[in-house]
């Protein structure tokens, strides 16, 4: 998910962390809410609603915050949101999977399409693009768990298929059926990790000039900005130098 992620650090260097991360808690009190609603408002007992809750404590969100969204949904309150996944193609055919959290399917579908339309894209229909990706589980640890080689033997132990290491820290890959268990088996070794969560990997990047990067990352924005657009992952790779260019833009 290079393109994916790259996008993320051009959203952070470029100083819109206050906005980024008001819309962050409001996608995350969400999460919560749908994964109380989906069993028991117990995190001990509901392992969707412990996911979620540690994510939410990763990214520092006030603990006010994760209790107002846990009784909301034991008290039958908010509205009833649905997961739904949309996928298409976005400039230079590159593709994208977006997934989403709703309680109208309408407005959102509308929306999606609107953003790929201007785009100078096009919303397919489910299983479009997908076959493009491996549905696999994500644990990202910060630098502070360890160094590559600890946390290389830690991942090992677990069971987990990958490790990606670098200066902002590690990302551990599983099949999507052992999350839970890698999970568990690394929070005994390592800590509480960053998050835990299912993704969608690219099996392969798709190279895009400086011109077409600009609109996918535009396109993803777009998204990414809409309330009901939980995840957005596009398969396309940017060269380095191009990356440097549209950060200091």
């Amino acid at each position: 998910m290079a393109g994916h992620s790259q996008f993320k650090n051009i959203m952070h260097r470029k100083g819109r962390q206050d906005a980024v991360r008001s819309k962050l808690f409001s996608k995350l009190a969400r999460e919560i809410t749908v994964a109380a609603k989906s069993g028991l408002a117990d995190a001990d007992m509901n392992p969707r609603l412990r996911l979620a809750i540690n994510n939410a404590k990763a990214q520092s969100m006030p603990k006010d915050n994760i209790e107002r969204a846990i009784k909301k949904a034991a008290g039958g309150e908010g509205d009833n949101y649905e997961s739904v996944r949309y996928e298409g193609y976005g400039p230079a055919g590159v593709a994208v999977i977006v997934e989403a959290l709703t309680d109208n399917r309408n407005r959102t579908a509308s929306n999606v399409r609107s953003y790929f339309t201007k785009s100078g894209g096009a919303l397919g229909e489910t299983g479009s693009v997908a076959f493009m990706f491996d549905r696999v589980g994500e644990i990202v640890y910060p630098v502070s768990a360890g160094d590559a080689d600890t946390i290389m033997e830690a991942a090992i132990e677990a069971g987990a298929d990958d490790v990606q290491s670098d200066e902002d820290g590690h990302r551990i890959i599983t099949a999507f059926e052992d999350i839970g268990d890698v999970a568990n088996a690394l929070e005994a070794s390592l800590g509480e990790a960053e998050s835990v969560k299912a993704i969608w990997r690219p099996q392969t990047g798709a190279p895009v000039d400086e011109e077409k990067a600009q609109s996918i990352l535009r396109l993803i924005a777009n998204l990414e900005d809409d309330d009901d657009v939980q995840n957005v992952y596009a398969n396309f790779e940017v060269d380095e130098e191009v990356l440097a260019r549209l950060s200091a833009a």
